[in-house]
């Protein structure tokens, strides 16, 4: 099992900053890749990034490539999601989320945290 804990949201004016963290804990070598969904009130779950274990690879939903940054630190066995140039439309609970690829799709991964709201005012 691993079990995820996300911190770092909260309210913030558009166009300011956010990062959002994800520590990981357990059995953390099963998984490949780690991720970050967000959905907002009445919508789907959506993708926003992906990062893998091995090399670093990274992968952006088209709505926030150049805007938000995924990064990981295997020591600390943590993942951040730095969120620069926030518009309202970033309102969101986000989530954090582990599996065995990085995918875009949120049902093939196996672990999910309980999520942390990021409120973008406009």
């Amino acid at each position: 099992q691993v079990q995820l804990v996300e911190s770092g949201g909260g309210l913030v004016q558009a166009g300011g900053s956010l990062r959002l963290s994800c520590l990981a804990s357990g059995r953390t070598s099963s998984t490949s890749a780690m991720a970050w969904f967000r959905q907002a009130p009445g919508k789907e779950r959506e993708f926003v990034a992906t990062i893998t274990r091995n090399f670093d690879i990274t992968y952006y939903a088209d709505s926030v490539r150049g805007r938000f940054t995924i990064s990981r630190d295997n020591v600390k066995t943590t993942v951040y999601l730095q969120m620069n140039s926030l518009k309202s439309e970033d309102t969101a609970v986000y989530y954090c989320a582990a599996g065995l690829a990085a995918t875009r799709t949120w049902s093939q991964y196996d672990y999910w945290g309980q999520g942390t709201q990021v409120t973008v005012s406009s």
